[in-house]
């Protein structure tokens, strides 16, 4: 199955205080950790919402929408014809993002994007998105919409807490660290 590992990247990082690309832990990049996560189930990686090179990787600007975030990401990649059959979305500022977890969720994404449930949310900033829906992001981008809106109208398939624990995930694929003491708490938690 073809894959595209898409990282989300837009965003001024302003809780952060700086760039969260080159965020590190343990001597290593935000930007590599998500991107070592990826390569284990992705066939090409591409950084979205920069123009500039990121550590070598593949780059898109996020498309000319008031729209940001991941859903900028999938309409910016939409523009690039990509002939992955999926695209697994990761957000830069997950850098605890389990490669296991990643390839579950591709192995379930066939027609509908696979969608992790946590607390009642969907985890949009790591997900499996069938890349034959990215005209559906990019007409949801130029709406003004949302990716939680995009999920309501072209519809997804959840992974229920329950499913997920199954897989050994405890949550650290989608958490997000917004600033330095979400960093240190993580690695308290996680360890690297």
């Amino acid at each position: 199955m073809s894959t595209v590992g898409l990282i989300v990247a837009g965003g001024d990082s302003t809780r952060m205080g700086r760039d969260k690309a080159s965020v590190e832990i343990a001597g290593r990049t935000f930007v590599s950790w998500v991107a070592d996560a990826l390569s284990v189930v992705a066939d090409r990686i591409v950084v979205a919402g920069r123009s500039a090179t990121v550590d070598g990787f593949e780059t898109i600007p996020d498309p000319d929408f008031s729209v940001r975030g991941p859903l900028a990401g999938l309409a910016a990649l939409a523009g690039t014809a990509p002939t992955e059959r999926v695209t697994l979305v990761v957000a830069i500022d997950q850098p605890f993002v389990r490669a296991e977890t990643l390839a579950l969720l591709q192995a379930h994404c066939d027609d509908l994007p696979v969608v992790p449930v946590d607390d009642g949310t969907r985890q949009v900033t790591c997900m499996a998105y069938p890349s034959g829906l990215l005209h559906a992001a990019s007409e949801e981008a130029g709406a003004g919409g949302s990716l939680q809106t995009l999920l309501e109208r072209v519809g997804c398939v959840e992974v229920t807490e329950q499913m997920w624990a199954e897989w050994g995930e405890d949550g650290r694929s989608w958490r997000s660290l917004d600033t330095p003491d979400d960093v240190a708490h993580a690695i308290e938690v996680y360890g690297v």
